[in-house]
């Protein structure tokens, strides 16, 4: 797959609209090569959870690994057809992780650009999915999550498409989809099923 920005319903739509941030950020289409990255990501976003368990390091590392598999195969069996992209950013514009827990991620793909987060996403005949948004902890907090899901608002409003999402009761993004407009529609086992209709902020 290319490097370049990934040819798709959504991507190039989102890929303009990170300009806006003047940080150089990026997206590329994601390949088996990633599979390391995108465990040490998913790994981020659980390490906390798992902190009070009575667990080595070493078997909370292999658990979350084994988890992070098992989630991406879930997503490529059941999302057909889904954008499934990287974050990519300029080496200079990349935050390191002072803890050294998430460092630099080169990507292999572009050696003068760094891996910071991803994005999947499906455009459906009625909703575009939001299946996952993520960062490294260092990238967290700068507006890019805010800039990514604004942009897709505006592809549902253009599109006249819902746009929904899953995310756990205690997920701080739930902050962030409150702030923009998100309601919940129902609770899906451990997760809140929140959407957002643009017929309701036309």
């Amino acid at each position: 797959m290319s490097a370049g920005v990934p040819a798709g319903a959504l991507a190039p739509e989102l890929q303009a609209a990170l300009v806006k941030l003047d940080r150089g950020l990026g997206l590329r289409a994601e390949t088996e090569d990633d599979l390391d990255f995108l465990i040490a990501l998913y790994t981020s976003t659980r390490w906390e959870e798992l902190a009070p368990a009575p667990w080595p390091d070493a078997a909370k590392h292999a658990f979350l690994a084994e988890q992070a598999r098992l989630q991406h195969a879930h997503y490529l069996q059941h999302y057909a057809g889904a954008e499934m992209l990287l974050i990519t950013a300029p080496l200079a514009a990349v935050s390191i992780d002072s803890s050294g827990e998430n460092g630099l991620w080169l990507d292999p793909a572009a050696p003068d650009r760094a891996l910071i987060g991803r994005i999947y996403l499906r455009a459906g005949a009625s909703e575009i999915r939001l299946m996952e948004i993520a960062l490294l902890p260092a990238e967290r907090g700068a507006g890019i999550g805010q800039c990514l899901v604004a942009a897709l608002q505006h592809l549902a409003q253009a599109r006249s498409l819902d746009l929904t999402l899953h995310v756990e009761p205690n997920n701080p993004a739930q902050r962030l989809y409150q702030r923009l407009g998100f309601s919940l529609i129902e609770q899906r086992g451990i997760y809140d099923f929140l959407g957002w209709t643009p017929r309701s902020h036309t």
